[in-house]
């Protein structure tokens, strides 16, 4: 049975360290090695896409990377419960034209037993900014 440390049920420590490890993950842009955190069945809500399981997360982020150039993470800290977690983050990333983006939003994660993420629901709005204005 496939476990990803630290597991439920989480303290504010554990869950800050699985928000670490998620924004590591996710700014080695390697959908593979993202994927592996989540259930064989994950359950995503991005914005305005549903998808259902690892290969459908893997070709999503593929084609998320390849128009988001240059992406930079940052997770923070908002809650817990026992196999809950809910964050806050912001990305930045420039498009294919070169234009600068920062998005905003709200994850609201569950865990498995094995510590593996079987929902995740992103909230998420970008603002066009100034390469000037970046600051991740």
């Amino acid at each position: 049975m496939e476990q990803r440390p630290p597991l439920p049920p989480f303290t504010v420590e554990t869950a800050k360290q699985k928000i670490q490890m998620a924004e590591d993950a996710w700014n080695t842009k390697n959908p593979q090695k993202v994927s592996m955190a989540y259930t064989i069945d994950s359950e995503w809500r991005n914005r305005n896409l549903f998808l259902k399981g690892r290969d459908e997360i893997v070709q999503f982020l593929t084609e998320k990377w390849e128009n988001e150039l240059d992406y930079k993470l940052k997770k923070e800290y908002w809650a817990h419960t026992d196999n809950r977690i809910a964050v806050r983050f912001e990305y930045e990333y420039r498009n294919k034209d070169g234009k600068w983006f920062r998005a905003y939003g709200n994850e609201n994660w569950e865990f498995d037993e094995n510590g593996l993420m079987k929902k995740r629901y992103a909230s998420i709005n970008d603002l066009e900014i100034k390469e000037t204005d970046r600051y991740l």
